[in-house]
């Protein structure tokens, strides 16, 4: 772990990270001592997130070996055929299993497959809503078609890593969805999302790092990991003439209430 909160005057734990990715390689070689460490560095809670069956395992063999980790399971856009949603439904069942995700759409780095992609979210949003779990939503440029597959099934969740215009954010807010926040806020090339951090309710937001990816300057380029989730926070607390402190609470508030942690 490099000294990246040395600054930090933090004196609990209040970093809870909505959504990671441990499993991924980059963490090979690191991932036992961080995971390991995280705790000490104010992190309370982090939600690792699957993309197919195998990954959504490890998520489930991470939440069993770390009390403070839990498991999100589903199959991303990206990984059709990794996995059926009743295959999703019986991981689900594992009692440190708190949502269905990451699903969504991604027409992004596949576009020739649109039919098929919201086939398989529209399945995982009906099993999410028969199990009673929320939802973590992937969406890159796929916003029309996201929203309306929202709106037609209406479950709770979180559209994480937020990309869409300030009146996305109206309509997923009026479905009483929340808005995932990562690292991209700090970055410069961040024309609009200012603008929709600045009019979120305070109940209505998550925090994310979509670790190893999106690391918040002024670490960009280097792994992150959920305690980087510290200057996320701290560029949001300038943004709404707030706290660091302030907004990790709230999110991590906000966290434990939807997934109901």
């Amino acid at each position: 772990m490099s000294d990246f909160l040395e600054e930090s005057p933090l004196s609990e734990h209040p970093i809870f990270d909505s959504h990671a990715h441990y499993d991924d390689a980059k963490f090979n070689g690191i991932r036992d001592e961080l995971l390991e460490s995280l705790p000490r560095h104010d992190v309370c809670g982090v939600i690792n997130c699957g993309c197919d069956i195998k990954s959504s395992k490890t998520a489930l063999s991470f939440a069993e070996k770390y009390p403070y980790i839990y498991a999100a399971v589903g199959v991303h856009p990206e990984n059709i055929g990794g996995g059926t949603a009743a295959e999703i439904g019986e991981l689900a069942k594992h009692k440190k299993c708190v949502a269905i995700g990451e699903i969504g759409l991604d027409y992004y780095w596949v576009s020739d497959n649109k039919e098929e992609q919201k086939a398989l979210f529209e399945e995982q949003l009906i099993l999410a809503n028969k199990l009673g779990l929320p939802v973590i939503v992937h969406d890159r440029d796929a916003h029309a078609d996201t929203l309306e597959l929202l709106k037609k099934h209406r479950p709770r969740g979180v559209v994480h890593s937020f990309s869409g215009s300030r009146e996305m954010a109206k309509e997923i807010l009026e479905l009483g969805m929340y808005i995932g926040i990562g690292g991209v806020i700090t970055f410069k090339n961040a024309k609009k999302l200012p603008e929709i951090v600045e009019m979120l309710p305070e109940d209505r937001f998550l925090l994310e790092t979509d670790a190893p990816y999106l690391t918040p300057v002024p670490y960009r380029g280097e792994i992150n990991n959920s305690a980087m989730i510290y200057y996320t926070a701290k560029k949001i607390a300038e943004i709404r003439n707030s706290t660091v402190e302030g907004i990790l609470s709230s999110a991590r508030k906000n966290t434990e209430n939807l997934f109901g942690i």
